[in-house]
């Protein structure tokens, strides 16, 4: 698991380790955070043509250096913010704080204060309406990427159109032409015909811009004066990325920002989110980081703020800020820019399928037991959870590690909300696994074939009121009878440790006492069993109360086996709250590790051997 940083201004992370980290500056970063609060309409300012407005023709160096007075260019706000937006009150910031609710505010990374990055940085622009250019130029951030010509940037849709400058690493304490690396005016725009401005429906898939830029004053492309970055397609809905940009609206410094950040799925739409305080108006448009070289001044960008809404800011949610995904349509368009093209894409917009998500951690949060087993019968590993409020929901697994869908067994508020303890298994011998579930009362029933006959009956195999109600955890296995998964072993509230060898449909079959009662399992908090070592029989694992975690080798009848400590006492794992193992990757085997951990992020350990294996997250933390 890796935890949500808790960043301040002295704090110096990135996406990747770098010899040489971005300098920071002594600015306490703002106590809230946002995109920008969209407007119904974009300004005049905002126009998304894919052809130049206002090119060589009446528009010059020497014209954008008078129009950009440092009165003007401290007066550009974001154009998915207006302007009266721009600086909330601090009755208003206090509100947004509030609503947050504490839950958010413990986790939530904070963007810091930075001097800056080569190849970011700002984009002013301003309409040819004179009665607006004051009051209605506008800023955003930008980044230099990759092109034959040397000459492109990547920004946001709504961020395009009109006459406009990109300033690499700007600083504010400098005019327009004393900046250390110059300045390039946007001679042409490169948009998405379909794209609707500010949205939020899903045509805002489509928010993202290229800009092609003239050299220099002193006749340098931008490319050879600062770098390029590495366009890539998001991988996924889930990833490490570091977010940088301009927040100016929020920002009187004009200071760029940066945070490292988890993106989720942002549901129905083909875009990412991501948390952080401090991402105010002006980060639009801004380049979202899976590596980064601070030293070199360049990276790879698997996304850019925009998107939903304008790129962020619900009414009642300043921390959140999305991306666009950067697949087909998006490469498509880059191509167009790298080749000087303006191509019409018709007027509709067919969203991609979007890939399957498994939510966020705030419903993770929820996931009270696992068990791990093939219920849907295909030959491969599926996940069945029992949330808090009694539903039970089978994930079906794809073979490489992750899961393509979600099928309910049992609404909320039934008798599942008084399961105690599951294991899956093979104990009914049909074509699925089982499912075995100890209840509160004692009960214990077992399901065959779940995946295809449900979690209603089943076979009783205790009463209420019986001795079960001290079986505080069950974990399926072959524990030394057979190679199938029809052994049971059971941890119980004194600290006794039993293995019962061929369950099945006729009862819990023979019991072996593996440690007596009053031992120091009284401790084991969570138990879990896969075949980690490949040996005869399966590996126990278990997470003890003080935080480490052991695994005991070959377990059977005549023991729990050898420990190897996983983990140490104090260690993250005090924080693992649900476990289970199963066979979830290519490789066939029982050796993956799934985690919920208190936070509600989800994750999976594939290959676990006497050492954890490698981490995958399925769920982002909440």
């Amino acid at each position: 698991m890796t935890p949500t940083p808790q960043l301040s201004p002295a704090t110096v992370p990135s996406a990747v380790p770098s010899s040489e980290p971005a300098p920071s500056l002594s600015v306490s970063p703002s106590t809230a955070n946002g995109a920008g609060e969209p407007s119904a309409s974009p300004s005049a300012s905002a126009g998304g043509s894919t052809g130049t407005e206002g090119g060589d023709g009446d528009w010059s160096d020497a014209d954008a250096i008078r129009f950009w007075t440092p009165e003007r260019m401290a007066s550009a706000t974001d154009p998915a913010l207006p302007a009266q937006q721009a600086g909330p009150s601090a009755k208003a910031r206090m509100r947004r704080a509030a609503s947050a609710g504490p839950a958010v505010a413990a986790d939530m990374p904070t963007a810091e204060h930075i001097l800056g990055l080569k190849s970011v940085g700002t984009i002013f622009t301003y309409s040819a309406d004179p009665t607006t250019e004051q009051m209605h130029a506008h800023k955003c951030s930008a980044s230099v990427v990759e092109s034959p010509g040397r000459n492109l940037i990547l920004t946001a849709g709504h961020c395009s159109g009109g006459k406009a400058v990109f300033v690499p690493m700007y600083a504010a304490e400098y005019t327009l032409d004393k900046q250390t690396l110059g300045f390039y005016r946007i001679s042409d725009w490169f948009v998405d015909n379909r794209y609707v401005h500010n949205t939020k429906k899903p045509i805002s898939d489509l928010d993202f811009a290229f800009g092609r830029l003239e050299p220099s004053k002193s006749g340098k492309q931008a490319q050879d004066v600062v770098g390029a970055n590495k366009l890539l397609r998001t991988p996924g809905y889930l990833n490490k990325v570091t977010m940088l940009g301009y927040p100016s609206s929020h920002d009187p410094e004009d200071h760029p920002v940066r945070c490292p950040t988890q993106t989720e799925a942002l549901p129905g739409f083909y875009q990412i989110q991501a948390k952080c305080r401090g991402m105010w108006g002006g980060v639009s448009g801004g380049p979202w980081f899976s590596q980064v070289d601070w030293a070199k001044g360049t990276g790879q960008i698997i996304g850019n703020v925009g998107g939903y809404n304008g790129g962020g800011n619900d009414a009642n949610v300043d921390w959140l800020t999305y991306s666009p995904m950067h697949g087909d349509w998006f490469f498509r368009l880059y191509d167009e820019a790298k080749n000087n093209q303006h191509v019409e894409h018709g007027s509709s917009y067919d969203q991609p399928p979007l890939p399957y998500s498994m939510g966020g951690g705030e419903t993770w949060s929820h996931a009270k037991l696992m068990a791990s087993g093939e219920y849907t019968g295909d030959g491969k590993g599926d996940l069945i959870v029992v949330w808090t409020d009694g539903e039970v929901t089978l994930y079906t697994g794809d073979g490489n590690g992750g899961f393509t869908g979600e099928r309910r067994l049992a609404a909320p508020h039934g008798i599942w909300k008084n399961a105690k303890s599951l294991a899956g298994g093979d104990f009914s011998g049909g074509n699925g696994s089982d499912l075995l579930v100890v209840f509160d009362s004692g009960e214990v029933r077992l399901l065959p074939d779940v995946g295809t006959e449900g979690v209603d009956g089943g076979i009783k195999l205790a009463d209420a009121g019986s001795i079960w109600s001290h079986a505080d955890q069950i974990t399926g296995g072959s524990f030394g009878t057979a190679k199938y998964v029809t052994d049971l072993l059971v941890r119980w509230s004194d600290g006794e440790v039993t293995d019962y060898t061929a369950v099945g449909d006729k009862g819990f079959g023979t019991e072996h006492q593996l440690q007596k009662p009053k031992s120091a399992w009284k401790d084991a908090t969570l138990v879990t069993a896969g075949d980690f070592t490949g040996g005869n029989d399966w590996d126990t694992l278990v997470r003890w109360s003080n935080g480490r975690v052991s695994q005991f080798q070959e377990t059977g009848p005549g023991g729990v086996g050898k420990e190897v400590q996983m983990a140490p006492a104090g260690s993250i794992w005090s924080h693992d709250s649900v476990m289970t193992a199963g066979s979830y990757d290519s490789n066939g085997w029982p050796d993956d590790l799934v985690v919920r951990w208190s936070d509600g992020e989800t994750t999976m350990y594939t290959h676990t051997g006497a050492t954890f294996g490698t981490e995958h997250m399925l769920v982002a933390p909440k």
